[in-house]
C-alpha cells in the first residue's frame, strides 16, 4: 500500500514561463516543508525549450519561420537538449524530495521512464526505456516521450517528463529533437494498432502509472490551496 501521499494539480494548457516559475515556487516550498509532494499535470501552448547546456545550434527555424509558426522559445535551467512541447502532449512536472524517499536521480529518472513506458503498454506499444544509455522512451529506434530533470537543493526535484500522445511532430522537424539527429519522434497515436482516447485519458492513466511507480497515494488539489 501507498504510505506518501502526491497532490496533483491539473492546469490545463499553461505557458512555458508561467510554469517555470510555478515550480521554483513550489520547490521553494517543498524544501521548507510547507507542502507536500506534488504532481503538475498540464499541456503546453507550442514551446521549443533549450536545457541548460543552451544548444541553440539545434534550433534549425529562423526567426521568421518561429513567428510563423506561432512558437516560442525558452531557455531552460533542466537537463537535456532541444525540445518541442504542445498541444496533445503530456506534461507531467513532479516536486518531490528524492531524499524522503530514499531515491537517487538515476532510480528517479528510471522511474519516470517505467511510467510512460507503462502507460503506453496500455495501447499496446512496447516501448524502452534506458535506449543506449539516453533518456527518454523509445519504440525500435523513435522517441514516444523525453525527460528532462532539475534537481535542486534538498534533493526536490523539478521539471519532469514530456509523452506524446497526439502532438503535431511537423513541430520537431524545425529542431534536433534532444540534440540527436539521426531518430525519428513519434506518438502513441502512430504507434498504436488500438484506437486511442482523448488526451484527458491518456492523461489520467499516465498519472496513475506515475503514482504506482513511485508508491505515491494521488490526491487532486487545487493550485489555490499550495
Amino acid at each position: 500500500m501507498a504510505s506518501r501521499r502526491l497532490d496533483v494539480v491539473r492546469m490545463g494548457i499553461v505557458g512555458y514561463a508561467q510554469a517555470s516559475e510555478l515550480q521554483r515556487l513550489l520547490v521553494d516550498r517543498r524544501r521548507a516543508g510547507l507542502i507536500g509532494d506534488t504532481l503538475l499535470s498540464l499541456q503546453h501552448p507550442p514551446t521549443f525549450t533549450v536545457g541548460k547546456r543552451k544548444t541553440m545550434h539545434n534550433l534549425l527555424a529562423t526567426p521568421d519561420v518561429l513567428a510563423g509558426l506561432g512558437v516560442e522559445v525558452y531557455e531552460s535551467d533542466r537537463g537535456g537538449d532541444i525540445t518541442f512541447h504542445g498541444p496533445r502532449q503530456a506534461i507531467l512536472y513532479p516536486i518531490l524530495a528524492l531524499n524522503q524517499m530514499n531515491l537517487g536521480a538515476r532510480k528517479y529518472v528510471e522511474g519516470l521512464e517505467d511510467s510512460m513506458i507503462n502507460t503506453a503498454a496500455l495501447y499496446g506499444v512496447q516501448a524502452l526505456g534506458r535506449f543506449k544509455k539516453r533518456t527518454g522512451i523509445w519504440v525500435e529506434d523513435r522517441k514516444l516521450g523525453a525527460i528532462g530533470v532539475k534537481i535542486s537543493s534538498g534533493s526536490i526535484t523539478s521539471h519532469g517528463l514530456a509523452f506524446n500522445i497526439d502532438p503535431d511532430l511537423e513541430f520537431f522537424t524545425h529542431i534536433v529533437p534532444c540534440g540527436i539527429s539521426d531518430k525519428e519522434v513519434t506518438s502513441l497515436r502512430k504507434e498504436s494498432y488500438v484506437p486511442i482516447p482523448g488526451e484527458d485519458v491518456v492523461t489520467e492513466q499516465l498519472i496513475e502509472s506515475f503514482a504506482n511507480v513511485f508508491k505515491l497515494d494521488k490526491h487532486t488539489l487545487d493550485l489555490d490551496d499550495l
